[in-house]
Formats: C-alpha cells, sequence, structure tokens
C-alpha cells in the first residue's frame, strides 16, 4: 500500500485524526493549565477554584463520553467527532470573549466536552476504514495529535502577554473549526456496517487492568497539566519565558507519541506499558523535588511528552485488543474510567495543594503514577487475535490475517486501492 500517497484514504484518516485530537486535547482540554497564570490574574482565581474547574471540564468530557457509548452504534463516529470539533470551537470562543468568570466556566466546560466526543469514535473509524494490519499503528499515531497542538500552543503563550491570551483562543478556536470541516470530508456517512451484538462491550476479566490504568492515567495527566506551568511560573517568577518554553519542549518531545504502535508491535504491550508509567512518574516527582532548576524542569518535560502521548495510544491499542468485537464502545468505557481520574485529580490535589503546596502535592501524584505500574497488561494479552476470525465487518481475508503488522496480502492492496469506501463487505 502507498502509505506516504496523500490520496490514500489511510493517510487523510491519520491526519483528520491528528488534527481532531490535537484541537480537542491540545487545544481546548489542555489550554487551560497552559494559560492558567494569566487566567488567574486576568478573573482572580484561587488554587482550589482552578482545581474545582478543571474537574468540571471533565465533568462534561464523561458526559460526552456516555453520549458516544449510546450513539456510535447508531450513528457512526462522523456526527460525534463534528460534534466535538463545534464544541471545542465554540467552547474556546466563548473563553477569548469572557468578561467574567461565568463565562469563562462555561467556555471551558463546553470546551472540555469537546474530547470526550471525538477520541472514542476514532477506534471505530480506524477499525471500519482500515485493514487489520495498519489498526494499531494507525491508532498511535492519531493520539500523537496532542503533542502536535502543544508544539504549537507553547509559542502562542511566549507571544500572548497580556490580554494577548485572548487572541490565542481565537485562534484555536479557528484551528478547531478548520479541523472540523476537514473531518467532514474525510470521514464517511452512515454507521458504515451492520451491527452485530449491543453498544455495550462484553465484560471480561482481562479489562480490569486497562480499567484501573486508566482511572490512574486521567488522574495524573489532569493533574500535570492543571498545574504544571502554575509550579514552574511560581518558581520561576511571572515573568519568565521558562512556562511556555517548558510546553513547548513536551510538546515537541511528546511529538514521539507517533511511534506507539511501532514500540508496541516491536516490545510489546507490556514493556511499552511499565515503560511509559515509569518515565511519567519521575517527570511528575521532579517538579515536586525541584521546580525551580531549569534543568529538572527539562528534563520532566522531555520525559512527561512522549511518556504520557504514548499513554493514550497505549490505551487505545490495550483496549481494541481487550473489546475487538466492539472496539469504539470498549474504548468509550476505557475512556470513561480515564475520565474519573481526570474528574477526582485537579480537584482533590487542588484541594492538597491549597494547603501543603503544589511541590507536595506533585509528590502525591508521582506516587500514584508508580501504582499503575502494578496494573501492566498480562504476557497473555491476546484477545484481538482470538477474535479476528469473529470480525465480518473488516473485510479481511483468512491469509491477511496472518500477516505482520507492516504488510497486506496483495488482495487487501488490490481492495484498499481501488477503494475509497469503509472497509466493510
Amino acid at each position: 500500500m502507498a502509505w506516504n500517497s496523500l490520496t490514500t484514504p489511510g493517510h487523510r484518516l491519520a491526519l483528520a485524526g491528528i488534527s481532531a485530537i490535537g484541537v480537542t486535547f491540545g487545544f481546548a482540554r489542555y489550554g487551560y493549565g497552559l494559560f492558567l497564570p494569566e487566567l488567574r490574574e486576568e478573573f482572580g482565581l484561587s488554587v482550589s477554584l482552578v482545581g474545582l474547574i478543571g474537574s468540571a471540564t471533565y465533568v462534561g468530557y464523561l458526559a460526552a463520553l456516555l453520549m458516544v457509548g449510546a450513539l456510535i452504534a447508531r450513528c457512526g463516529p462522523r456526527p460525534l467527532v463534528l460534534a466535538g470539533g463545534l464544541s471545542a470551537a465554540v467552547g474556546m470562543a466563548l473563553v477569548a470573549l469572557a468578561q467574567g468568570p461565568g463565562l469563562l466556566i462555561t467556555g471551558l466546560i463546553l470546551a472540555g466536552t469537546s474530547s470526550g466526543w471525538t477520541w472514542a469514535p476514532y477506534s471505530d473509524a480506524v477499525d471500519r476504514m482500515v485493514p487489520t494490519g495498519r489498526r494499531e499503528r494507525l491508532l498511535g499515531t492519531i493520539a500523537s495529535g496532542t503533542a502536535f497542538a502543544v508544539v504549537v500552543a507553547g509559542p502562542l503563550a511566549l507571544l500572548a502577554h497580556g490580554s494577548g491570551w485572548r487572541y490565542a483562543w481565537l485562534a484555536f478556536a479557528l484551528a478547531a473549526l478548520a479541523s472540523t470541516a476537514y473531518n467532514a470530508r474525510v470521514l464517511h456517512r452512515g454507521s458504515g456496517r451492520r451491527t452485530r451484538s449491543s453498544s455495550r462491550p462484553t465484560y471480561r476479566r482481562s479489562a480490569l487492568p486497562l480499567l484501573l490504568t486508566a482511572v490512574i492515567y486521567g488522574l495524573v495527566g489532569a493533574v500535570y497539566w492543571s498545574f504544571a506551568v502554575e509550579a514552574v511560573t511560581d518558581a520561576a517568577g511571572t515573568g519568565s519565558a521558562t512556562a511556555p518554553l517548558f510546553w513547548s519542549l513536551m510538546g515537541a518531545a511528546g511529538t514521539a507519541g507517533a511511534l506507539t504502535g511501532h514500540a508496541i508491535a516491536r516490545y510489546g504491550l507490556r514493556r511499552v506499558h511499565t515503560g511509559l508509567f515509569f518515565g511519567i512518574a519521575v517527570a511528575v516527582a521532579l517538579l515536586g523535588l525541584a521546580p525551580g532548576s531549569l534543568p529538572a524542569v527539562a528534563l520532566s518535560a522531555l520525559l512527561y511528552g512522549p511518556c504520557f502521548m504514548a499513554g493514550s495510544g497505549m490505551l487505545g491499542v490495550w483496549s481494541y485488543r481487550v473489546f475487538p468485537e466492539r472496539p469504539s464502545a470498549g474504548f468509550s468505557l476505557t475512556v470513561f474510567f480515564l475520565g474519573l481520574g481526570t474528574v477526582a485529580g485537579p480537584a482533590l490535589l487542588g484541594a492538597y495543594a491549597e494547603l501543603h503546596g503544589l511541590r507536595a502535592a506533585f509528590l502525591v501524584t508521582a506516587g500514584a503514577t508508580a501504582l499503575a505500574l502494578v496494573c501492566a497488561p498480562s504476557r497473555s494479552t491476546r484477545e484481538h487475535e482470538s477474535h479476528q476470525g469473529k470480525d465480518q465487518d473488516t473485510g479481511t481475508s483468512e491469509r491477511d490475517r496472518g500477516q505482520p503488522a507492516n504488510a497486506f496480502t496483495s488482495q487487501d492492496e488490490i481492495r484498499w486501492q481501488g477503494s475509497d469506501k469503509d472497509w466493510v463487505r
């Protein structure tokens, strides 16, 4: 398959997914933490209120996830992804225009729902539009969209002095509109396949480590994205350029998350899981131990960026292996548990930081991250392989199921290049 061709459906789907995840996560969700010093000064927000607002944005995220789980089998991924893009655009525009805390919080919550609408449906879109051998790698690539958006957001924060942060959020809103328009062209209309079962994934015991990992990942990520810039700014001084540079460095390093699928194919899911969470724990601890040290801050960004970005792709692949018969519904469940962690994290650690300081809060968070190491996937996680024979919608042949992840059979090659329709029979 000519993967590097601009006209292949796989390439267009990857670009559409990267842009959608970038604007809904990198801008709409995590832009709040990047511009937190400016927002606190403009609207007079306390640390505990900042944590409550962060948790409130994730409540909207959870609500969107519940809707995705209920609607994906009926509507398909396209309308849900478009709903996410529009909520990101409108929410970020409201933040840019806010003159008081009320409109600011409304905009942040609306923007926060966007990632809930967008992320899980891409698991289903990839399952329907991409041949078996490329799915896991493409899922990892799409998840890296957050890193590319963070790379763009960092320099904008550096240039946005005073009230200039409002122009940055307007630019974010315009980017969300552009991404939504592109996704409207790339994603196919309709559900794309006949539903074989209910939209609820089948429960299995092997899902427990996945869901516990998702909770911890969500909690740690929400705390870091909400308070990292605040911790660095407090230690370095309000007028320092350290925080935006830290953000840009984190995003640039995070683009390595695009290789998540390749790493899993080579080293296995268990090793990748262990390496990622060890790196995240060290990155979080560094901000608790030495937020005023430039080498420590830089190392934290260099570790956290690729490990966290790859973590989202790893969860996507792991979920796909555990729930191959209902990929989007299964991933919605995974991301719902992730959302539980994101709701609890900012509120609890924000209240803790109000009493004991941000440094202590980051050390506690690092300890919570280490708990994920005991939730690693088992070496026998092969559910995706055992269900390949049951997948009646991928259109892959019996020959293709035995092929390595970087190749198609000749029959697949012909069918893929000859059709721009859903990968269905």
